[in-house]
């Protein structure tokens, strides 16, 4: 299957390789807030935020 034969994942058109894999930058755009609005998800054990209030942090300024 070649670059122009693949489909947008969100509306399914054929992708432009100015906004890729998207055929659009609505797309794109929409694609985007799905990630910010947790409408995506990666497969493992949901964190709890409160976990990493107590953690140290890190700064690479300090060492």
């Amino acid at each position: 299957m070649t670059f122009s034969e693949r489909k947008c994942p969100i509306c399914r058109k054929p992708r432009v390789a100015e906004h890729a894999p998207f055929c659009s930058k609505r797309c794109r755009d929409r694609d985007l807030l799905q990630w910010l609005d947790d409408g995506y998800a990666l497969p493992g054990q949901p964190h709890d935020p409160e976990d990493f209030a107590g953690a140290p942090q890190n700064n690479p300024q300090d060492d």
